[in-house]
């Protein structure tokens, strides 16, 4: 009887244990993810309607749009109209692909006005293009953030703290990308994996990130991390378990 019980306890412990150690893989936590982006992109958690958004911010990036902000100067609208292209050719936004491919890198809107937006609209009830939209996401921004954050050894809110930060500044190698605020952050503590102390990583993480964030006007908005993840991190909500409550530039949000 007592080596049953002692079994019993050591499957609820193990069970316990798998339980915390969810990340953002895990669907319920991806899409919680997904809405704590939205609400600080989109001012929405209602991250599934935003496959149609698309507006020029005026950050230098050309157009933002879609569910992560792909933007027109940086490529990945480019990387994602061609993938649209490749599994629907023909398709609404196939003809601006040249003029896509020109104003890379830069704020431009030469080839793409005046009807780029309106056909960025339709293509996105278009169920190939919605799909693409997530491919493109977890390829360039998600699965990023997921694997280094394993690597790590963080939890969700780590893991979102990284994918949160690839979203907005890329990781393109450039002293502001999630590479170069990472590597800002080892000069202050170590992540788990290497011994440290998770919410001690976490903070030193969350500091380079707001360094990075201030040294661009339009990123010197600090909210979604100062009243968002330093929130979580502060009540040792490793895990994102809900309810989650935060602001992010004003707007105040929660996730029963």
């Amino acid at each position: 009887m007592a080596a049953a019980l002692l079994a019993c306890a050591a499957l609820i412990t193990t069970t316990a244990t798998t339980a915390q150690a969810a990340d953002l893989n895990d669907p319920r936590l991806k899409d919680i993810a997904m809405q704590i982006v939205s609400s600080a992109e989109n001012s929405t958690l209602d991250w599934k309607s935003q496959f149609g958004y698309i507006e020029d911010i005026g950050d230098g990036r050309g157009y933002t749009a879609g569910i992560i902000g792909f933007c027109s100067g940086t490529g990945d609208m480019l990387d994602l109209v061609e993938l649209y292209q490749q599994r629907k050719p023909g398709n609404v936004l196939a003809k601006y692909l040249p003029a896509l491919r020109r104003v890379n890198g830069t704020d431009s809107h030469s080839g793409l006005d005046p009807n780029y937006t309106k056909d960025w609209k339709t293509a996105a009830k278009d169920s190939a293009f919605k799909a693409a939209q997530e491919s493109e996401r977890d390829r360039v921004y998600f699965n990023p953030a997921v694997k280094q954050g394993k690597a790590d050894g963080v939890r969700a809110l780590g893991q979102f703290a990284y994918y949160d930060a690839i979203v907005m500044h890329g990781d393109g190698g450039d002293r502001l990308s999630f590479s170069s605020i990472r590597k800002r952050a080892l000069g202050k503590a170590k992540p788990p994996s290497q011994g440290g102390n998770e919410t001690t990583w976490l903070n030193a993480f969350m500091d380079a990130r707001v360094w990075a964030m201030k040294q661009e006007p339009e990123h010197e908005n600090t909210t979604r991390v100062d009243t968002a993840q330093r929130v979580w991190l502060k009540a040792g909500n490793l895990d994102l378990n809900t309810p989650l409550k935060w602001k992010v530039y004003g707007q105040s949000f929660e996730i029963k």
